[in-house]
């Protein structure tokens, strides 16, 4: 199946270029939001520009694609990074953004809730940890793929992935303890 709409996208067929965004873009945004961008939805339509202007030249299965494409959205989010640090951060105003025109604290908070302790979870691992387990669970890249976009070993990005599991295993599971003990307590 795969090969078959690679093979139309590669020839320009619009349905497979719909495919192949249906599915990769939702792991794309993921990826970004989880590692700092500003703005994954734009950063997203960009590296899909790239893989789109790109994809006569690939050449490779389902797990290389997956690859590919991340490479590409790991190297735009380096540069969104940089262009930040080196710019500063500059916010456009916008009326959805005007924390004097917003709903309540209490919906913000309700809707941001489990993005935000996904995110305090993540941004509290050591970087290169957060980097091999966004690229692990949320692009689903095998070790070898991590390996070669961070350029690291195959062993050292598999010691960070056990390490990083552990921190949030400690975490998630204290956070879990101190949960249970207080709904206990209120019985």
């Amino acid at each position: 199946m795969f090969s078959e709409v690679l093979t139309a996208a590669q020839a320009g067929g619009q349905w497979a270029n719909r495919i192949i965004w249906t599915e990769y873009s939702p792991k794309v945004a993921a990826y970004l939001r989880a590692r700092g961008s500003l703005e994954p939805d734009d950063l997203t339509s960009e590296v899909f520009l790239t893989v789109f202007a790109q994809l006569a030249d690939f050449e490779g299965d389902e797990e290389q694609f997956r690859a590919f494409v991340f490479t590409i959205a790991h190297r735009r989010l380096v540069d969104e990074l940089r262009k930040r640090s080196s710019r500063g951060l500059h916010v456009e105003w916008s009326e959805e953004s005007d924390a004097r025109a917003t709903s309540s604290a209490e919906s913000q908070a309700m809707e941001r809730i489990g993005n935000d302790d996904a995110r305090a979870l993540l941004d509290g691992l050591p970087p290169d940890q957060r980097d091999v387990l966004v690229l692990r669970i949320i692009a689903d890249l095998t070790v070898e793929q991590i390996a070669e976009l961070l350029g690291k070993r195959p062993g050292a990005v598999k010691a960070l992935q056990r390490r990083g599991l552990e921190r949030l295993r400690k975490k998630v599971g204290a956070t879990r303890t101190l949960f249970a003990d207080s709904n206990d307590s209120k019985v």
